[in-house]
């Protein structure tokens, strides 16, 4: 992680750490960057970025900032909108854009506020290119073999233009709508659409498939996004199938490219279930073409036993859906995915796609002819207990020698019954403490010991 990005974006809250003069630069260096690199491969045409937003009040803001740095480098700006994260990567690759931008901090509050890069094929942006803003940004780019100090502003008819797209927002839907290999119809949905970026796609994408369509998550006012609502507040999704008799719901989050589901018994199905329930799927088929399961390390013990049962392979790469999607693309592996619902199908999509995975899960359940309780027979999760802790400095916190000891001292008493894991977020200033043990009070007391450590030793922001 760089100085500004970390493995989701350049993330921070709005105006603090985040401000709309950073979208600003950010817009700037881009706009000049592309323009360049097409120059020194002797094309002509304009550079082309596509931008979308979630609902935060902020993300408008950055918008502008950013349609106004890539403009004023000469570089056109394509407006999707409110639109979700993995639709600007869907658009960005097909429509062959020099690279995408999404404005969202995903499953944060609303006063935070990111930024996302795509590149060329809809991927997350590269580390070197990552590496070149941020020396822009600290004023000390060195590129194209130069010394960069100031970067020049297109004049005349080189000024950028600024283009509605929301054309390509309604391509994306109607791509989502091919993936519906059955009809939904005679099945009661529940969609909880976080009061973000979702709430104008979901619903008209599970009614074109016939299906009857409940919503709720779908008044976003720019303060309520992810506000007791979406996958981090599965709890009222729960309560909303049951009250309303639904044979399933999906939660999105802020920027939807995450999706928990519930079960018509008011069950959550985190993304590990839905790892398993479709790895099940993928071998009754055929279709794993002997490549291995990608999860995360912060999956449940559960999950690797349950695959491995079934005789399927499964590997663990860093916390993280850009490290899950790295390994898939190198080793050619087709399903993997994080506990927290980032699903990736990489033979249809770049990026963990909230609303893909749950037509994935609804082709899954009618294809096996199973109700959603009965898709991860045979999948018992461990209990664990993760417990964030918001610090001052998060690499200060984990080196602590009293909180390796503590961490040491609880593998030891473990031992092989379960395991703990203690590592930065990528995304926030926390500090996170996993553990996996034979019982929940046994986890919840050995993640708090760490914990009380972290907050004895002065690390934790009071």
């Amino acid at each position: 992680m760089g100085k500004y990005f970390g493995t989701d974006g350049f993330r921070g809250e709005a105006n603090i750490n985040l401000t709309a003069d950073h979208a600003y630069q950010v817009g700037r260096f881009l706009g000049w960057y592309y323009a360049q690199q097409k120059r020194f491969s002797g094309n002509r045409a304009r550079a082309r970025i596509v931008i979308g937003k979630d609902t935060r009040r902020s993300s408008y803001m950055f918008e502008y900032a950013l349609v106004a740095g890539v403009t004023a480098s000469g570089a056109d700006a394509y407006m999707l909108h409110v639109t979700t994260t993995p639709s600007v990567a869907w658009v960005t690759h097909v429509d062959e854009f020099d690279c995408g931008i999404m404005i969202s901090a995903s499953h944060n509050p609303f006063y935070d506020n990111g930024i996302k890069l795509l590149d060329g094929k809809g991927e997350k942006m590269g580390e070197n290119t990552i590496a070149l803003i941020e020396d822009y940004l600290d004023g000390r780019l060195n590129v194209f073999g130069q010394q960069v100090k100031e970067l020049p502003f297109a004049t005349k008819e080189n000024i950028g233009c600024t283009v509605d797209y929301v054309s390509g927002r309604n391509r994306y839907i109607g791509y989502l709508i091919s993936h519906g290999m059955y009809s939904f119809r005679g099945l009661k949905v529940g969609l909880d659409c976080a009061n973000g970026a979702s709430w104008s796609i979901a619903k008209a994408v599970f009614e074109a498939l016939g299906a009857k369509t409940c919503v709720m998550g779908v008044e976003p006012d720019g303060l309520n996004i992810n506000m007791g609502c979406g996958s981090t507040h599965i709890e009222a999704l729960q309560q909303f199938v049951l009250d309303n008799q639904l044979d399933i719901g999906f939660a999105y989050d802020g920027d939807a490219d995450r999706c928990l589901c519930v079960d018509e018994k008011g069950n959550v199905l985190t993304g590990d279930h839905i790892l398993y329930a479709y790895a099940c799927y993928m071998q009754d088929r055929g279709k794993l073409v002997d490549k291995p399961i990608v999860a995360t390390v912060m999956s449940n013990f559960g999950l690797f036993k349950a695959l491995a049962e079934r005789g399927i392979d499964c590997v663990k790469t860093k916390v993280g859906d850009k490290y899950v999607y790295e390994y898939m693309s190198a080793h050619g592996c087709r399903l993997g995915g994080e506990q927290s619902g980032h699903i990736i199908f990489s033979k249809y999509a770049t990026t963990g796609d909230g609303l893909l995975t749950s037509l994935k899960m609804m082709e899954c359940m009618l294809a096996r002819k199973k109700k959603m309780s009965e898709l991860c027979e045979g999948f018992r999760m461990y209990p664990q207990e993760l417990i964030n802790v918001k610090v001052y400095d998060k690499a200060e916190a984990q080196a602590d020698p009293d909180v390796q000891a503590k961490v040491r001292e609880v593998e030891q008493t473990l031992g092989a019954t379960g395991r703990i894991l203690v590592r930065e977020s990528g995304t926030e200033p926390v500090v996170r403490v996993m553990v996996e043990a034979e019982s929940d009070e046994q986890c919840l007391a050995l993640a708090q010991s760490v914990v009380d450590v972290i907050v004895e030793k002065g690390h934790a922001v009071k």
